[in-house]
């Protein structure tokens, strides 16, 4: 029984040093909940993956990845639990007046709500062979995915374990830390 896991664990690691996998940097132990009143983006793609923490411990992931993405009313939190103090939370907003604005947008997430319209989607391609999101969007072989030529979603709601950006604008920005559990949603 431990021979296929030890396979797996070994072909897991093949892809992460090929750079197959989501994982650009070690992610924290903690994720964070991210919402909008809605997300415009062009150049889709969608496909698993794996992270990766600074224990070495491997993290399965959806990676959404949007060539261009343009996110109104955003909002992201993280609480910490912390001895003796309690609940911590981090809050940040942006896009009230003017939308956030992201290309190469890459969230390596585990759960995605919202009301979702795609045009020209494709689902079930290989992962491999995706090529309307950003140039790195693609995932290991054999694995699925899907993309479309432009996503909008209103009532986003997510969590994740990391994002990267090629840039990323947010208009209005503003960050706030507090005691108690104060999450996006």
């Amino acid at each position: 029984m431990t021979v296929p896991a030890v396979a797996v664990t070994a072909g897991l690691g093949i892809a992460l040093a090929q750079g197959a996998l989501a994982a650009s940097f070690a992610v924290s132990g903690q994720q964070f909940k991210v919402s909008a009143s809605s997300l415009e983006g062009e150049g889709f793609a969608q496909y698993g993956s794996v992270d990766v923490n600074a224990r070495q411990e491997l993290i399965p992931v959806a990676v959404t990845a949007i060539r261009e993405a343009k996110l109104h009313s955003l909002c992201q939190s993280v609480v910490t639990s912390l001895p003796v103090i309690g609940d911590i939370s981090l809050n940040l907003s942006a896009g009230r007046k003017a939308p956030v604005e992201a290309s190469n947008l890459f969230v390596d997430a585990t759960q995605l709500a919202g009301d979702a319209v795609f045009s020209n989607i494709e689902i079930g391609r290989d992962a491999s062979t995706l090529d309307k999101g950003p140039a790195d969007a693609q995932g290991m072989q054999d694995l699925f995915g899907q993309q479309a030529d432009t996503v909008h979603i209103t009532g986003l709601q997510q969590t994740a374990w990391a994002t990267n950006a090629g840039t990323f604008k947010l208009t209005g920005l503003s960050m706030n830390v507090s005691k108690g559990k104060k999450e996006c949603f």
